[in-house]
């Protein structure tokens, strides 16, 4: 029987294709010139990787121009596994031997192509692999597949999780793409942190009930469910300091959508929350298990607010639609996003979090992230710009107003793409 994850609009392509002059339906913003780039597993053609997560990561890129779409082509990310490099990091642990199926980022000088059980590993342009990055052998850890740049800065933030001591490390990249930054944060043990963010003064960590096992090598992902284990949110200044930890109701997120101070001194976080009764159907489906249930039932946009001068965290869903991959305008310089976007099985979402009010965008099939590219001409406004997501199973790129959700164009591609994880507009001036 095939597995879940290798079926309907999560099943593979087998192979790397080509295509020019695409079709385009509405008219492409000239502004729109650069590449949008999109990671997810593809296992290649007879492979079962155990896993959603574990399949061989595949970028599919799609070449916008002065309105035109030039191209779109898909390369997997040849990583160790695929061609041989290796990088062996503390305890033995080859951090090269990684599947880079989760993200993939423009910073400094670089693309890279992101998973969080090893070194990043760098791309062209063109999507060919170049290898793996340590940063001039200064990162012996893993990196976060959700790095978090700086929109004031240009600093990059980002941390390596591990089985092993150090359980959890903090690095900081430089604009110049300098890793110039790494500490141990103590945590109780080897817990799956998939995100964490940061606000202007401090980085905010999610330590959760999701835990790694020794006895789970070799079937799928290794971690599950854990109810010892507690859950809770760090506080930690981005200037030096102690964590100071909340504790929270148990929950597991895969990814935050926005964190920000407030005029008191609070710092405040919304996310994407898994009770732990769906975490444990959804993380089954992905794994293989024919559970229609855990399709059905998600995240929720949630929100906690973390008070260091009382010491308490308070939380709240924000809405009762099941939503994935929230997103804000990462280059808005406040720090302090209003809107929020997220995705539901066939609609992109945009919510106001001062007002709580939403509206939704209806899509042919399953969209993808919805990554914001700003308007560089417009006003300024957090909203002015565009949404870009594939649509995998109508095998188009969507191109929304950010403001209103209204279509503006669509690029025609040339074959169906499986649903991935996430993606990044780099416009020719990066």
């Amino acid at each position: 029987m095939t597995a879940t994850y290798l079926q309907g609009h999560l099943a593979p392509v087998p192979d790397e294709i080509d295509a020019l002059d695409l079709p385009v339906e509405g008219t492409l913003p000239p502004e729109l010139t650069g590449r949008y780039f999109r990671n997810g597993p593809n296992p290649p053609p007879g492979q079962d990787p155990g896993h959603w997560f574990t399949g061989d990561g595949m970028i599919h890129g799609v070449r916008l121009r002065d309105g035109r779409a030039e191209w779109y082509r898909n390369r997997w990310v040849r990583t160790r596994k695929l061609a041989g490099a290796q990088f062996v990091g503390p305890a033995g642990i080859d951090l090269s031997a990684v599947i880079a199926n989760t993200h993939v980022i423009h910073h400094a000088d670089k693309i890279l192509a992101l998973v969080e059980n090893g070194l990043p590993y760098e791309v062209t342009g063109e999507l060919e692999t170049v290898g793996p990055c340590d940063f001039g052998g200064r990162l012996t850890t893993a990196m976060t597949a959700h790095p978090k740049e700086d929109p004031l800065t240009g600093e990059l933030h980002f941390f390596g999780y591990g089985f092993a001591a150090p359980y959890l490390t903090y690095h900081r990249l430089d604009a110049a793409g300098e890793l110039v930054e790494s500490r141990e944060i103590p945590v109780p043990g080897p817990t799956m942190m998939h995100d964490f963010a940061i606000t202007r003064n401090h980085v905010v960590w999610l330590d959760l009930p999701v835990v790694f096992d020794l006895g789970l090598i070799g079937h799928g992902m290794p971690y599950r469910w854990d109810d010892s284990y507690g859950a809770r949110l760090g506080v930690m200044p981005r200037a030096g300091g102690e964590v100071r930890w909340f504790d929270i109701d148990p929950c597991y997120v895969f990814h935050v959508g926005n964190a920000r101070e407030d005029t008191l001194g609070r710092v405040v976080i919304d996310a994407a929350r898994y009770a732990p009764g769906a975490f444990t159907r959804l993380w089954g489906h992905i794994g293989g298990a024919a559970d229609p249930a855990a399709q059905a039932e998600g995240a929720v946009l949630h929100r906690w607010v973390l008070d260091p001068a009382s010491g308490t965290a308070k939380e709240e869903p924000l809405d009762d639609l099941g939503v994935e991959f929230p997103t804000i305008n990462e280059r808005h310089t406040g720090l302090a996003n209003d809107y929020l976007y997220a995705v539901t099985d066939g609609e992109i979402v945009k919510y106001d979090v001062r007002t709580g009010a939403s509206r939704t965008h209806r899509t042919d099939g399953p969209p993808g992230e919805a990554v914001f590219v700003p308007r560089a001409s417009g006003s300024g406004a957090e909203d002015d710009g565009w949404l870009l997501s594939i649509v995998g199973s109508c095998a188009e790129l969507l191109v929304l107003d950010a403001a209103d959700l209204t279509r503006v164009a669509s690029v025609r591609l040339p074959r169906r793409v499986p649903a991935g994880f996430h993606g990044s507009w780099i416009g020719d001036e990066a």
